[in-house]
């Protein structure tokens, strides 16, 4: 069995170079010879650039095909790909440089002559550019380069990449996952979700992160199948490539989007085969409605960064609403009490825990967190909690941690919390997540104003822009004299999200 990634993916493109891989809304077609042939020159330039097997190669830049063979030139010289938020701000960049000391960073062109100062300060070693266009600095060197078919000698344990999570105490972990970790894992999804050569994927979700790359784009190159480029949600064009596609990934919003056009119906998803939901809790309503609508139940899964995919509703069978369906073959899941670490009995609420080939190395530079959060028989502590039902379905039902997940992207409220508390006139804050029909949950914050100062909510959230990347940034704000705590004097956020749990439902229209 193959653990080295790049390997993986490589008979489909030799066995089928005029085959279409990707395809855009523009009309560009990128045949697996042409990606193939990019990501070798691209290889060629990575080596140029002094690129090394282990090196990290930091990714800033807007979502395009291009980028997908950058990843695959990565993974073929062995290096240690690095996506980044297109939103990070230039604080936060400068965080995730330092503490990965990346041999090469790629941003837009745009961004280029700011990125230099990276590297005259040393955070970087080179910067180079990569735009949506096939333009980029990154792109006229692959030009002249030529080709390079040498692969690096890897073990499955060498990484493959680090994907930044935020921690609660508002410094970023990189998480280290290995060839084998993705490797096994993207084989392990085609097998459940019955993915095939034939299949193509409407892809409009980032590919900074895990779903997006790890999951829609890893499964695709494994089974050698296709997929329509998007750079964003866009339902009419989703709608409009519907009847020739056969699978879409995304998160909730993008049902519930999709649920409020007149245009979704059974005939336009005539020739779908799967639609999956991931990054969020998908509302037991939506599942109800689209299924209504289309005939077919969203296929829900659980995954996170550290692990990629560790659960999956049914591919034949009941896809049940409210449920992350059971574990992927070669993981396994159990339940432990939250205080003892002892195993619970089925049916019963604690911490969920997971081992397997997916579970990643550990945090970047970070042993004793990577120790702690270990059990020493392997299992990984994932900080949700949840019960494995009578079936065998696992219930996700909460989080150990404050997490927020808004439009599928995890915002952790200390990092907004502090910086709401360092503002003139703040006493303290609690940031939490409520209820919200399109993003899943809306990030909330909650102020105690320090003496008589009369605060408003424009002036916090404007101080905030520019700190935080957008979707970290509160939706509302709101001020009260003090916040809710226990005897040990822990705020209890569960009074503030059942205290302001309604703000962002649509108002009932009053019955005479």
């Amino acid at each position: 069995m193959n653990h080295n990634l790049y390997l993986q993916f490589l008979p489909h493109f030799e066995h089928q170079p005029d085959k279409c891989l990707i395809d855009t809304l523009d009309g560009k077609r990128y045949r697996y010879a042409d990606v193939l042939a990019t990501s070798q020159r691209l290889a060629s330039v990575l080596f140029e650039l002094g690129v090394q097997p282990g090196d990290r190669v930091a990714v800033q830049v807007d979502k395009s095909p291009q980028v997908v063979m950058l990843y695959l030139a990565c993974l073929q010289v062995g290096a240690v790909y690095l996506p980044l938020n297109t939103g990070y701000t230039e604080a936060e960049i400068e965080y995730f440089l330092s503490d990965a000391e990346p041999q090469l960073y790629v941003c837009t062109p745009a961004q280029l002559a700011q990125a230099q100062s990276y590297s005259q300060r040393g955070l970087v070693v080179e910067v180079e550019s990569l735009g949506t266009q096939e333009d980029g600095s990154l792109m006229e060197r692959a030009e002249s380069a030529q080709p390079t078919t040498d692969v690096a000698q890897l073990e499955g344990k060498d990484l493959a990449a680090i994907l930044y999570t935020s921690g609660t105490t508002g410094r970023a972990k990189g998480a280290m996952l290995s060839h084998a970790n993705l490797a096994s894992n993207s084989r392990s999804l085609v097998e459940a979700w019955r993915y095939t050569a034939d299949d193509h994927l409407l892809h409009a979700l980032p590919i900074f992160h895990t779903h997006g790359l790890f999951v829609a784009c890893n499964v695709t190159l494994t089974a050698g199948a296709s997929m329509t480029f998007m750079p964003r949600l866009d339902i009419d064009a989703l709608l409009e490539r519907m009847p020739k596609a056969t699978v879409l990934m995304g998160v909730p919003t993008f049902y519930t989007r999709l649920l409020q056009s007149p245009r979704l119906d059974h005939d336009v998803v005539r020739n779908m085969r799967l639609f999956v939901s991931g990054s969020a809790p998908l509302l037991a309503e939506t599942h109800e409605d689209f299924q209504a609508r289309t005939g077919h139940a969203i296929l829900e899964r659980y995954g996170m960064t550290e692990t990629n995919m560790n659960t999956s509703n049914p591919y034949d069978g009941a896809r049940r609403p409210g449920t992350v369906g059971m574990p992927l073959p070669g993981v396994e899941v159990r339940i432990t009490d939250r205080e003892s670490g002892a195993e619970l009995s089925q049916g019963e609420t604690g911490l969920v825990e997971v081992r397997g080939p997916n579970v990643f190395q550990g945090y970047w530079r970070m042993p004793e967190k990577t120790r702690s959060e270990f059990r020493d028989d392997g299992f990984f502590i994932t900080g949700d909690l949840g019960c494995i039902d009578d079936q065998g379905y696992l219930n996700i039902v909460g989080r150990d941690k404050d997490l927020v997940i808004s439009g599928g992207y995890n915002v952790y409220p200390k990092e907004v919390e502090q910086l709401i508390d360092e503002l003139p006139g703040v006493l303290e804050s609690a940031v939490i997540g409520v209820p919200h029909p399109d993003l899943g949950e809306g990030v909330t914050a909650v102020v105690v104003p320090q003496g008589n100062n009369t605060l408003n909510e424009q002036d916090i959230i404007a101080s905030l822009e520019g700190q935080l990347a957008r979707y970290k940034q509160p939706r509302r704000v709101f001020f009260i004299d003090s916040l809710p705590r226990n005897v040990m004097g822990k705020v209890q956020k569960n009074q503030l999200r059942d205290r302001y749990a309604d703000i962002y439902q649509p108002q009932k229209e009053a019955t005479s």
